[in-house]
């Protein structure tokens, strides 16, 4: 009984990991209705940026700070540069430009910081946590707390504050929206924005994870389950599938690891995503389609 909790815990604090991806994917989603798949590539630019910061001896939170604005920039120039001249073209279009733009930031990182691999240092460590005869991962707790106060931080944002309300009204109907003078172009600036930060937190805790290389772009495919399952417009969503997908991983990887031939965490929380698609397409937190102006 023990294994199976441990593997369970454990399974649902690796799925945060996903879930902070996720969140990337979800902002800028559901106020503009584009999928942005370079959000992986701005997580590699994130951890990568900051780590030769970093390098350079310059101190953690000020590397930190110059990591967010440069994010920030990064984002709100692909807003209006790329994104914006794109408006009222089809969603194959926007989704093309965003792959596209993966490409080019990765190019760009590795012109500018080089392709080595670099480790990354918090300051956490990661050692074994005792909970009675459950042993969870220091990383892990810490990775899961911040991520909880990030999510806390925005359904605030989205919930309280005018512009975060502004977002909502967009987010349910953008030409009622325009109606009554949001100003919609200028509110896409400040998801993306937002979307730049979260993805310096999962940028730092990916890189600390498992090194900053670019294999950190691949995280955006385990994202991809989550929003399925979860769904493209809820933060919530993100949170939940990231828990079933990670859960499902560790415990399938246990129980179905020898039976199958191994390795079965690699493709589970695919199969999984087909079965929800099947059965709720719009995932469990899901909302119908909006056409986006």
């Amino acid at each position: 009984m023990s294994l199976f909790i441990e593997t369970l815990v454990g399974g649902l604090l690796a799925g945060v990991m996903y879930s902070l991806v996720a969140i990337g994917f979800v902002l800028v989603f559901k106020a503009s209705g584009v999928f942005n798949f370079a959000q992986g590539s701005m997580v590699l630019c994130a951890a990568l940026t900051f780590v030769t910061l970093r390098d350079k001896e310059i101190p953690f939170w000020l590397a930190a700070v110059i990591t967010l604005a440069i994010m920030v920039a990064i984002a709100i120039l692909i807003e209006r540069v790329v994104l914006r001249p794109l408006v009222n073209r089809p969603q194959i279009t926007l989704f093309m430009a965003t792959l596209g733009l993966s490409f080019v930031i990765e190019g760009l990182a590795q012109i500018a910081m080089g392709a080595s691999v670099h480790e990354l240092d918090l300051g956490i460590i990661d050692t074994p946590v005792k909970f009675g005869d459950v042993q969870v991962s220091q990383f892990d707790l810490v990775a899961a707390g911040t991520a909880a106060v990030l999510v806390a931080a925005l359904s605030i944002f989205f919930s309280r504050t005018r512009t975060g309300i502004a977002l909502r009204a967009i987010a349910d109907d953008p030409q009622a929206a325009l109606s009554i003078g949001i100003r919609l172009q200028s509110l896409w600036q400040i998801v993306w924005g937002v979307a730049g930060f979260v993805s310096l937190v999962a940028g730092l805790l990916w890189g600390a994870r498992q090194g900053v290389q670019f294999a950190l772009t691949l995280v955006v495919l385990k994202a991809l389950p989550v929003l399925i399952i979860g769904g493209f417009t809820s933060i919530a969503g993100a949170i939940v599938g990231g828990l079933i997908v990670g859960a499902s991983d560790s415990l399938a990887e246990i129980y179905l690891g020898n039976l199958l031939g191994g390795s079965v965490s690699t493709w589970f929380s695919y199969v999984l995503a087909v079965a929800f698609l099947l059965v709720r397409p719009a995932g469990l937190f899901g909302e119908a389609p909006i056409e986006r102006i």
